[in-house]
């Protein structure tokens, strides 16, 4: 592995909050997959399910992964919510796995001050329903993918991080 750290979850359960907070503690470098791809296609990932359609999406997802892979360490990478499907995901570091329920992601999200904007960056969460129904076939996914299962719902961010950061010896770690 080379001392990544991925954090995996369901689509809204704060991954990329998580991952500037850890990212501030340890001095790594922080990454999102989802951001790589829309610089890879300098497009937004919404255009690209509209024109291109999901298995392209996950197609990229694995160009990521391959790259993740081969030129990144000491990066915490925050990750899309298909993304634990990538076949190359236990070479590319540890994986975290950030678990809550459904009803708690979905009130969080329409909840935030900017819900709108962050609804509408999710395609698949568009319809509620559907979204709920993919959740509850995630959930064993991503855990069979985790080499740590953290529950988040209801809790800070801070708190979070620590039990992360207790789990994995980062506090050990130097800074680059």
């Amino acid at each position: 592995m080379a001392n990544n750290i991925l954090l995996i979850g369901f689509m809204g359960v704060g991954k990329g909050r998580l991952a500037r907070e850890l990212a501030a503690r340890t001095g790594y470098f922080i990454l999102d997959t989802d951001d790589l791809i829309e610089s890879f296609e300098n497009t937004k990932i919404k255009k690209i399910f509209k024109n291109e359609g999901e298995s392209y999406f996950r197609n990229l997802e694995q160009k990521v992964g391959n790259w993740l892979e081969l030129h990144v360490s000491n990066t915490i990478i925050s990750t899309g919510g298909g993304f634990f499907a990538v076949e190359n995901l236990d070479r590319i570091g540890t994986v975290v796995f950030l678990k809550s329920d459904f009803e708690t992601i979905l009130s969080e999200m329409l909840t935030h001050p900017n819900a709108k904007k962050r609804m509408k960056k999710r395609p698949l969460f568009q319809d509620p329903k559907q979204a709920e129904k993919l959740f509850n076939t995630r959930q064993p996914l991503y855990t069979a993918k985790a080499n740590i299962i953290i529950d988040v719902a209801g809790r800070q961010t801070e708190d979070i991080a620590n039990e992360i950061t207790t789990n994995l010896n980062l506090a050990t770690l130097s800074k680059i």
